[in-house]
């Protein structure tokens, strides 16, 4: 098991920390010493993790509160709440998102839901964010993102699948490879003006979360077959959730995690096992693309990383 190095006097957001790896991420940094803010959408569920983790660690330092990631206006109320505390922000982890709805949904900003939950949610949020962590000594920022990126593709011209056949995994993936995108163009620009903030990436392989199956039944009285397809693959090798959130964790913490650096299991099919370096997809490796897409999201979402970090 990965050892966290100290984390005493750190203060670490957390999206989606009510369940899998977002609790189990919070939980392990609430142990080291941090103070954590579990970022849930529903605060009554993260009442439920705070009580679990404060059960496990009496001592934990562990407050909730309220973010919906499809909705531009409460990513700025969140963000707004945290600058307005006055306290750096040492870590911020980016662990929500939402799986595979079987039909094309929305957010409340008009965006499709998985690009806009899973990227410019998460994007505004750390872009907004910046002004906290950049008073911190060496902030980090810890992005989850997804084997499936490796057969994902940018499409800039249809980001929000509105003229393709919407697909709910090819979209997932797209939204993944986005997420590893910023993750890379985030750590070029912290190297260009000298910030001393270190982006890193992390992606659980196959963890046994609500993931697969909360996404899948989104807008549906009744399992659909993509749900089905989740249980066929069942041959292949998963992990529990503890193994599943350490690169995460090792992305967020670990001194020898480097900026830009991409982690995951290392073990059958990169599904299972220990931390290690995560192969980088193609597509994620094209700079000249990870700026265009972190422009047109600086764009979608009316957050700039200039004026944020001025």
């Amino acid at each position: 098991m990965y050892a966290l190095p100290d984390q005493s006097g750190k203060l670490a957001v957390v999206t989606g920390a009510n369940s899998g790896t977002g609790k189990e991420a919070a939980r392990r940094l609430a142990e080291a010493g941090a103070r954590v803010v579990l970022a849930v959408r529903t605060p009554a569920k993260g009442d439920t993790a705070r009580a679990e983790i404060l059960a496990r660690h009496p001592h934990a330092e562990v407050e909730v509160r309220r973010i919906d990631l499809a909705d531009l206006t409460s990513v700025a109320a969140f963000a707004d709440g945290l600058l307005a505390d006055g306290t750096p922000l040492d870590l911020l982890v980016n662990n929500a998102g939402v799986m595979a709805p079987p039909r094309r949904m929305t957010t409340s900003d008009g965006f499709e839901l998985q690009f806009g939950s899973n990227f410019l949610g998460p994007f505004a949020l750390t872009v907004r964010l910046l002004p906290a962590l950049l008073a911190a000594p060496a902030p980090r920022v810890a992005t989850m993102s997804s084997g499936t990126a490796h057969f994902a593709r940018i499409d800039l011209t249809d980001l929000q699948w509105e003229r393709r056949r919407y697909s709910p995994m090819l979209s997932y993936a797209q939204s993944k490879l986005a997420d590893l995108m910023m993750t890379r163009h985030l750590a070029v620009l912290a190297e260009e003006r000298g910030w001393p903030l270190r982006s890193t990436a992390a992606h659980p392989g196959y963890t046994k979360t609500n993931l697969q199956t909360a996404g899948a039944s989104l807008g549906r009285d009744k399992p659909s077959r993509l749900h089905g397809l989740v249980g066929a693959v069942d041959f292949l090798p998963k992990q529990e959730v503890g193994p599943g959130t350490e690169p995460l964790l090792y992305a967020a913490t670990s001194p020898e995690a480097t900026a830009g650096g991409y982690y995951g299991p290392g073990g059958r099919f990169g599904l299972v096992g220990p931390t290690t370096e995560a192969g980088v997809p193609r597509r994620a490796r094209d700079a000249a693309a990870a700026a265009a897409l972190w422009d047109r999201a600086e764009r979608l979402t009316g957050v700039e990383a200039a004026a944020s970090a001025s």
